[in-house]
């Protein structure tokens, strides 16, 4: 909802502290305000100044663009009295906001009272929870009666999220509001979206009931201007419906749960839009042979520099291994290096002496057989791998290495190498949190569409770059806030112009010119991830001089850092299931690329293809050509 004059909002509570910031924010905006408080003197001044906010809005107006209205929220009659006031005032009911809470001063251990009566520990939970129910119930009905889209925002608290030990009747009532609130989620399919703040300690009168040392242990006072920012970002942004914004001085503004968190409760949709699994041939026969790609001579050019070859099947399976027939395996900018044995130390002699060795880096596939002592597995499950031999239509691997999945399908590959990356670069070496400014390059690729939809789920403002307008439309699909397509802008101009203080992370995996622009859009405290360098790859992986880079990063406390998969695989399962639950339940897409590659034979192709620069979304070759067949049915 855009946040423009003629509007109207309700705000209990807006006599003082947030509420009365709250009603003077929103009447500066030009909205019509009514300030429901119990205090009648501070309300009636609250109005007025609301009053003079508007006047460069309205004027010779036939009512009041502000008024105040006496009510105790827990007297349901006084509160529906308020609602029906500013309805016949304003004819409608825009935005609610349910700011109205107290605090108890004596604590809980140390209350002898029964319990009723003023300031008791029951009355805290009648203004703070059974108000905030009642005044959400007002204003939904409300709502509907003019048949208008509206916002609620109830005021939680970030001691309704964790434990406020020095006051646990008012976490508790906090506590009720976040998950009442965030429980009425699909009022959005009634036009109206219902949401929940949650800030630390702001400088008002009841705050300092903690007292200063507890809130200094805590970070001290939240700024009055973010949770204003905060409030205003619930209200104008249309996907906002049950979400719970936390506001801290710590972590700024972030959104509670995680993606990982709710994914933990919530249930898969039975209309979420996936297509059909394929049939899984679990009465598997093992052959006596099969197929698999290896690297005969050292090169970035990875079709010389393999070879098919059939390799016997060796029976029976070792101790503690299993047997992974392959359905389909990634194909990654990362397959040239691995040729050319980049990734192995010491001399020339020293690499060619590896020589053959198994090419690719990632498959999914089921469970074929397994040796004695494995546990945990058996015959037909879907697993994923990611240890170097992917490119065989079968493999035999330690049971260890083996990473459970719910199906061997393509989007799976893609959350491998490529989700992981992202998944776990943003989270451990970005440091990535809220309210951020996010640069991805290549962005349309493997990895880059998990690090554009990862970054928006966090709430971030996200910027892309591409090649080529349907890659645009593809990242514009994915929430992508700016698509920079270098073959129609100049990226370095347009980063210059639209953010001019810089952006806060940035997630680089092309290299050369691309990462010298990367580094002077840099903000202060900003992070630059690098998790590739493609553009070096075919080329030969020569070093790079960025003259003055050590004086740029310390002129403004920067930080590059570099991300490699292989050093955070005890991350990888944990960040696996994170990515599947997001994509079960529609919360992240999959773009596997539309190009068919089908069987070992294949696979060179689908690498040159690759590095064409052609690509949109992961790469994925058909191991098994009878699966490419069923998909044609």
């Amino acid at each position: 909802m855009e946040l423009k004059p003629g509007l109207s909002a309700l705000v209990t509570g807006g006599a003082s502290g947030i509420g009365r910031a709250l009603s003077l924010a929103l009447a500066a905006k030009g909205l019509y305000v009514t300030i429901v408080d119990f205090s009648e003197e501070k309300g009636k001044e609250a109005a007025s100044l609301a009053e003079k906010e508007n006047a460069k809005f309205h004027s010779n107006l036939s009512f009041p663009s502000a008024m105040f209205v006496k009510c105790d929220v827990t007297n349901t009659s006084e509160l529906a009295d308020a609602f029906k006031k500013h309805l016949l005032i304003y004819g409608g009911l825009d935005i609610c906001i349910n700011n109205a809470g107290i605090g108890k001063k004596v604590p809980f251990d140390k209350d002898q009272t029964d319990g009723s009566g003023l300031g008791s520990w029951r009355q805290t939970i009648n203004v703070n929870l059974m108000g905030v129910i009642d005044s959400t119930r007002l204003a939904i009905k409300t709502m509907e009666s003019v048949q208008k889209p509206g916002v609620i925002i109830n005021m939680g608290s970030a001691s309704g999220l964790y434990p406020m030990y020095i006051s646990p009747i008012y976490s508790a009532s906090k506590g009720g509001v976040v998950l009442f609130t965030r429980s009425l989620a699909h009022y959005r399919h009634k036009g109206i979206r219902i949401n929940v703040l949650c800030p630390e300690f702001v400088e008002t009168e009841m705050s300092l009931l903690a007292g200063a040392a507890f809130i200094g242990k805590n970070g001290g006072f939240v700024p009055m201007e973010m949770v204003v920012k905060g409030t205003f970002e619930l209200i104008t942004d249309e996907s906002k419906a049950g979400s719970c914004l936390w506001i801290s001085n710590r972590r700024g503004l972030e959104y509670w749960p995680t993606p990982m968190e709710e994914a933990k409760y919530l249930l898969q949709s039975s209309k979420s839009k996936r297509r059909p699994s394929l049939t899984l041939p679990l009465n598997l026969q093992l052959p006596e042979s099969y197929e698999k790609i290896v690297v005969h001579t050292l090169s970035p050019n990875f079709r010389s520099a393999t070879s098919i070859v059939r390799a016997p099947l060796s029976l029976p399976i070792k101790p503690g291994h299993v047997l992974v027939k392959i359905f389909y395996a990634g194909v990654n900018a990362s397959d040239v290096n691995y040729s050319s044995g980049r990734y192995f130390g010491g001399s020339k002699e020293e690499k060619s002496s590896l020589l053959p060795f198994d090419a690719g880096f990632e498959a999914v596939g089921v469970i074929a057989a397994i040796g004695d002592s494995v546990t945990g597995l058996k015959v037909g499950t879907p697993a994923a791998i990611m240890t170097f031999g992917g490119y065989a239509e079968y493999m035999m691997i330690p049971s260890k290495y083996i990473l459970p999945v719910g199906k061997p399908e393509p989007e799976v590959i893609a959350m491998l190498t490529s989700g992981l990356t992202a998944s776990i670069a943003l989270e451990k070496a970005a440091q990535m949190d809220t309210g951020k400014v996010v640069l991805v390059t290549a962005a349309a690729g493997g990895t880059g569409q998990f690090a554009v939809q990862l970054a928006k789920l966090a709430g971030n403002n996200v910027v892309a770059t591409c090649g080529g307008e349907e890659k645009a439309a593809l990242l514009r699909e994915l929430g992508v806030d700016r698509v920079i397509d270098y073959r129609k802008e100049d990226i370095k101009t347009v980063l210059k112009k639209e953010f001019p203080k810089g952006v806060d992370i940035v997630y680089e995996s092309v290299g050369g010119e691309m990462l010298n622009i990367c580094l002077n859009a840099l903000a202060v405290f900003g992070r630059l991830v690098v998790i590739g360098m493609i553009s070096q790859y075919q080329e030969g992986w020569e070093p790079s001089n960025y003259t003055g880079l050590c004086e740029k990063l310390l002129n403004k406390s920067q930080t590059v850092t570099g991300f490699f998969l292989v050093h955070y695989a005890h991350f990888w399962q944990e960040h696996l299931n994170k990515l599947f639950d997001l994509y079960s339940l529609g919360k992240l897409k999959v773009t596997i690329d539309p190009k068919k590659f089908v069987g070992i034979h294949s696979v060179a192709d689908a690498v040159e293809y690759l590095h064409s620069g052609k690509s949109r979304g992961k790469v994925v070759v058909c191991i098994d050509p009878t699966l490419s067949q069923q998909a044609k049915l």
